[in-house]
């Protein structure tokens, strides 16, 4: 199975249903506004000056964000799609980016370069077979003393939803919509794999990375899961027999040699 070109495909056309979405409100960017949430602004905390290779940057707001921020900003991402607006988005707002378009485990293969820091957020690794190689490609990407910073959405609520959470190395492949609101029963192929949190804290270990921090939440920015419900200055909750889901973690991890 070809799974490279299966969720290229996918993401390609997921990218100009976003790109008319209010979800990622690209006019709303243009003007101004930040695609980061305070989790990670609060993690990463001053980028000014620093270089920052962002894996799975889809069509690049959140680095656009981080360049806004002062960052030396790289993003890789697998759709052609997606690269192209990169591009065309930090040409209309005059900011400095290189965007690449290729999957995470080829970048690994023909980077050269080492960055300050190295950031993932938000649906990125369910994307990935293998994360012991996603994490070797962080660890080769990193400066000694270089960051890395990961934002992700929390495995226990796909529990919640049906899905394994112990990775068993088969892939999922479903007919899925995106998480948009204009999104309108559009749907296509995707592959994706589970991972546990163990899998992916052993896999960063495993690649020479210290662990600094790792942390969970009971809040998404986003509302793009069922039975979601608004707290006024936190976010999204899911309760579960009353009780608050974790639907977020971040990890901070330090490349020491």
């Amino acid at each position: 199975m070809d799974y490279l070109s299966i969720n290229k495909q996918a993401w390609n056309k997921r990218t100009q249903i976003h790109l008319e979405s209010k979800f990622y409100d690209v006019e709303g960017f243009k003007k101004g506004q930040s695609s980061l949430n305070p989790i990670e602004l609060e993690q990463l905390g001053n980028v000014t000056g620093k270089s920052l290779l962002h894996l799975q940057c889809h069509f690049g707001q959140d680095t656009l964000s981080w360049a806004r921020r002062g960052a030396k900003v790289t993003g890789v991402d697998l759709s052609a799609d997606a690269i192209m607006q990169a591009n065309l988005l930090a040409q209309s707002l005059a900011l400095e980016a290189n965007f690449i378009e290729s999957d995470i485990y080829q970048f690994g293969q023909d980077n050269q370069q080492q960055f300050d820091l190295v950031f993932t957020s938000y649906g990125a690794i369910c994307w990935l077979p293998d994360l012991i190689e996603w994490a070797k490609v962080i660890a080769k990407s990193l400066k000694v003393g270089g960051e890395f910073h990961m934002v992700e959405f929390h495995m226990f609520n796909d529990l919640l939803s049906g899905m394994r959470y112990f990775p068993n190395g088969q892939a999922d492949v479903d007919q899925e919509g995106t998480y948009t609101e204009n999104c309108d029963g559009t749907q296509s192929t995707i592959v994706t794999w589970s991972h546990s949190l163990s899998e992916v804290i052993n896999a960063l270990i495993g690649a020479g990375l210290n662990i600094e921090s790792l942390n969970e939440y009971p809040y998404s920015p986003y509302e793009c899961f069922d039975d979601l419900e608004y707290v006024q200055g936190f976010g999204y909750q899911k309760l579960y027999q009353n009780q608050q889901v974790p639907l977020l973690y971040s990890v901070k991890a330090i490349k020491s040699q």
